[in-house]
């Protein structure tokens, strides 16, 4: 992944997203469900140091919100099984940085199921076949225990622990590996694996 300087904030955000059908404005989560052809595994990489001027601009994240990485499978509801259940993919997620992990935070501790992502994404808008909607970063709230599945959350712990961040966010020459393993430990999606470089 290129990135132009490390003073950006370079950082990575396990994620799960799915990939619906047509979905028309105004449509309820119960129904938005129905609509969700694929469920996939990303890493929605972010520059951190970018996003608080982008949100007092009042346009929401751009340059803050670089391209998206995503695992190589698509997979359907039905071929996750008991693991896709009320709209949320009871798998873990995990992240490791240079080898190290990081974090492993459960995805079905979602606040919000991805029925409600849709309803929501849908208020204004009809929402067009194979448009994706991403979770949010895989979190419990809990960045010492389980992990984070972003360098951000860790910080914030960090801030609230210890009154200052002490985890730096990536360096040029740093891998991430974001994964998820069945019970069996079988890849679901392959693994995100990729060296951050300078652009």
């Amino acid at each position: 992944m290129p990135y132009r300087s490390e003073s950006d904030g370079i950082d990575f955000e396990g994620e799960f997203a799915v990939i619906v059908d047509e979905v028309k404005m105004g449509t309820d989560a119960a129904v938005a469900l129905s609509h969700i052809k694929l469920v996939m595994l990303a890493n929605d990489w972010s520059l951190r140091a970018l996003g608080p001027r982008e949100m007092r601009s009042g346009f929401g994240f751009v340059q803050a919100k670089p391209a998206t990485s995503f695992a190589s499978l698509a997979l359907t509801p039905d071929e996750l099984g008991s693991a896709w259940h009320k709209g949320r993919l009871d798998l873990t997620v995990r992240v490791w940085r240079d080898g190290v992990l990081f974090g492993a935070p459960p995805g079905g501790a979602m606040d919000y199921d991805f029925g409600q992502l849709i309803e929501h994404a849908a208020a204004t808008r009809t929402l067009s076949a194979g448009t994706i909607i991403g979770s949010g970063t895989v979190s419990v709230g809990d960045p010492f225990g389980v992990g984070s599945s972003c360098i951000a959350e860790r910080r914030g712990g960090e801030m609230i622990e210890f009154g200052e961040p002490r985890t730096e966010y990536l360096h040029f020459g740093e891998r991430v590996r974001v994964e998820v393993l069945n019970s069996q430990g079988v890849s679901v999606f392959g693994a995100i694996d990729q060296q951050v470089v300078r652009g």
